[in-house]
């Protein structure tokens, strides 16, 4: 069973930077992550994409956050960390971790870790 564990999250001022880090756990030979990313949900919105990056390095970002957030991974270690700068108050949101895997090459399944809370406030 994959798990996805996020730490990193916490209170910042506007203006200020967070990271957020991701590890997997349960990676066997059967299993290959496709894709990790992160995605965020404030109260009372839906749940929105921020940043994924696939096996292959490739990166996607929301148009919110792009140039201000950065989102890399390391293959071997089955991490993935969000680098947030210039952060601002609508970035407040409880952060996901996501993963999307293929068993045996073949089905696909997805993952999501139990979230860490972004607040930017003064």
């Amino acid at each position: 069973q994959v798990q996805l564990v996020e730490s990193g999250g916490g209170l910042v001022q506007p203006g200020g930077s967070l990271r957020l880090s991701c590890a997997a756990s349960g990676i066997s030979f059967s299993i290959s992550i496709s894709t990790m990313g992160w995605y965020r949900q404030a109260p009372g919105k839906q749940r929105e994409l921020v940043a994924t990056i696939s096996s292959g390095g490739s990166t996607n970002y929301a148009d919110s956050v792009k140039g201000r957030f950065t989102i890399t991974g390391d293959n071997a270690n089955n991490t993935i960390s969000l680098h947030m700068n210039s952060l601002k108050p609508e970035d407040t949101a409880v952060y996901y971790c996501n993963a999307d895997v293929l068993h045996y090459g073949l089905v696909r399944s997805t993952y999501w870790g139990q979230g860490t809370q972004v607040t930017v406030s003064s």
